[in-house]
């Protein structure tokens, strides 16, 4: 079942998050069938045909289920999993009134039931009945005390309609549910926050503090309650005394800075900044949320970005080890567009620091990639692979690296590799890839059936790519194997891209084996029209004399081997199709 957070996510925007429970906390009831006095023929036969209609349903034969449904109805009207199992039917073919009626009917029939009382309530929410399906997840939660998830729905329901009091009744529920926690007290001082009701916002807040009488972080966060509420000198003793208490406590350093910057002393703000970032007792994490502060600062203020690089020079001078600063900054780099050679000198030095670190060294590859340094990008592989020997991508390029040196062994071998990396999670796109190109590298090396292999394998993975289903139809036509489904693959590459001169041209050729000539003709001349090449392939017009020459055109024929010859045909027959003006079988 899937959860109901992330099915309000689809239809409104949460201002505050609560914690949910994982899939497996949450109890639902099963439909089963209503206990009844009706004579034991009928209900054998309901039984009976509910059972089909079940099963038809999960064969897929949405009309046969719901005629046996519709007759279940009719012999118990009272039978709640019928209406039940109807309003799926509906949804199927989006009769969603019906559905919903049905699912209404199935949830007034047995209202214990969860599922259905769920069912109703999820549907709402599709609706956008939100009034509806509060009182629909009222009645639910009614008849589920413990569902978490149902109070959690309730409050971001009670957010969007505006109704605070519910909201914050709704959140006390959780509360002496799971008990009191940081985030729930958070929570409330939010909620009194929407009403406006600052004065109950500080009451609550204050209990946390009194709460955790020798924990700084609790008083810094009200001191940051006041400055945003206006009381900046109450906010400043409570940051001194905090600072007074624990000198390094980042939390009030930072709101301390933020004191400053607010009351115009810019200096010090700057003084603090730099003892934040610069100091080795500082975490990786919280020189990370500074600096991502001050790139926001720097971009509402319109400053130099290169006042940034410059800082995080020297951030990284000071703590030359820390990676995710060093990360941030080729990020920084990248998003601002610096220039090139300067970005490639930020993700090296985040290699240095993190070699295992994946996005940069991708990053780095595909840099690389289209200025085809295979030998650089090979390097960067290779190393890779020892790190992070799970992650296909390395495999990918660095076979693809060796691929376009036409280095097929090393090519074949750095795949084969990949491919033993594969599991359940894998992208399903690179693993098509792989066996795509393992594919054609095994038939240049002439291992037809195993080349054929790897294209199923391909398949398998992801049946619509169309580079593959190109090759592999071609390669069948070659051989002379299974013409028919060579056909069917090749159709689906055309379909696909009907203006591909490559798939217009193996179509054609794969119709002209079938001796299907005026069909052929069709599909290679637009091959040759869609051809965007400045030289059309050799290859393909010969394909185009060939077929012309069986539709009885020999001039076109002809001409076609002649343009053919230009763009440097190697058919050894050629030439004596020029001469005798006709097609020869090879």
């Amino acid at each position: 079942m899937k959860h109901l957070i992330s099915l309000l996510a689809a239809f409104m925007g949460a201002a505050i998050l609560y914690p949910a429970l994982a899939d497996n906390d949450i109890h639902t009831t099963k439909p089963k069938f209503t206990v009844d006095t009706i004579p034991a023929v009928i209900r054998n036969s309901y039984e009976a045909h509910f059972l089909e209609a079940a099963r038809q349903l999960n064969a897929n034969h949405d009309d046969s289920a719901l005629t046996l449904l519709n007759r279940c109805i009719d012999m118990k009207p009272e039978a709640a999993e019928a209406y039940f199992l109807r309003s799926r039917i509906y949804g199927i073919q989006h009769e969603d009134t019906l559905a919903m009626a049905d699912l209404q009917h199935a949830a007034a029939l047995n209202p214990q039931n969860s599922t259905y009382q769920e069912n109703v309530a999820q549907n709402y929410i599709n609706f956008r009945q939100f009034d509806k399906a509060i009182v629909a997840f009222e009645k639910l939660y009614e008849n589920n005390r413990d569902r978490s998830d149902v109070l959690n729905v309730l409050i971001q329901l009670y957010q969007h309609e505006k109704n605070y009091d519910m909201m914050l009744d709704a959140t006390n529920r959780l509360e002496l549910m799971e008990g009191n926690s940081e985030d729930m007290t958070l929570a409330k001082i939010r909620i009194y926050e929407m009403k406006g009701d600052k004065k109950s916002a500080f009451k609550v807040l204050k209990a946390l503090c009194d709460a955790h009488p020798s924990d700084v972080n609790y008083r810094v966060m009200m001191g940051n309650w006041l400055m945003q509420n206006s009381k900046q000198k109450d906010a400043y003793k409570i940051f001194q005394q905090a600072l007074k208490e624990e000198p390094d406590n980042v939390y009030a350093e930072s709101s301390m800075r933020d004191y400053y910057r607010a009351t115009g002393k810019d200096s010090l703000a700057h003084e603090l900044t730099e003892r934040i970032l610069m100091s080795r007792k500082t975490s990786s994490q919280d020189r990370v949320t500074m600096m991502r502060q001050l790139i926001q600062e720097s971009e509402k203020d319109g400053k130099d970005s290169m006042d940034i690089v410059r800082l995080f020079d020297r951030v990284l001078q000071h703590n030359p080890k820390d990676g995710d600063v060093a990360e941030l900054a080729a990020a920084y780099m990248t998003l601002k567009k610096m220039p090139e050679d300067s970005v490639k000198r930020a993700l090296n030095r985040v290699l240095s620091i993190s070699p295992d670190n994946v996005g940069a060294r991708l990053q780095l590859i595909q840099g690389l990639w289209s200025k085809k340094k295979w030998d650089d990008i090979i390097a960067l592989c290779e190393p890779a692979l020892l790190y992070n020997p799970d992650e296909m991508a390395f495999y990918y390029f660095k076979g693809l690296a060796y691929y376009q040196k036409e280095n097929n062994d090393e090519a074949l071998s750095t795949f084969r590799k990949g491919v033993s990396q594969i599991n359940s999670s894998s992208n399903p796109d690179i693993v098509s890839d792989f066996y795509a190109i393992m594919g054609d590298i095994l038939h240049q090396k002439g291992q037809a059936q195993e080349s054929f292999a790897a294209y199923d394998s391909c398949l398998q993975w992801k049946s619509d790519n169309v580079g593959c289903l190109n090759n592999y139809a071609y390669y069948l036509s070659e051989e002379g194997q299974d013409l028919k489904r060579a056909e069917e693959m090749s159709f689906r590459t055309v379909k696909a891209e009907p203006k591909n001169s490559t798939f217009l041209d193996t179509y054609a050729w794969i119709l002209f084996l079938q001796s299907r000539y005026e069909e052929s003709k069709i599909y290679i001349d637009q091959a040759i029209k869609n051809d965007t090449d400045s030289v059309v392939s050799a290859v393909v017009l010969e394909h185009a004399g060939d077929i012309h020459a069986m539709c009885n055109e020999p001039d076109k024929a002809v001409d076609f081997w002649q343009q053919a010859v230009k763009a440097g045909s190697t058919s050894a027959l050629i030439q004596k199709k020029l001469k005798l003006k006709k097609y020869i079988k090879e």
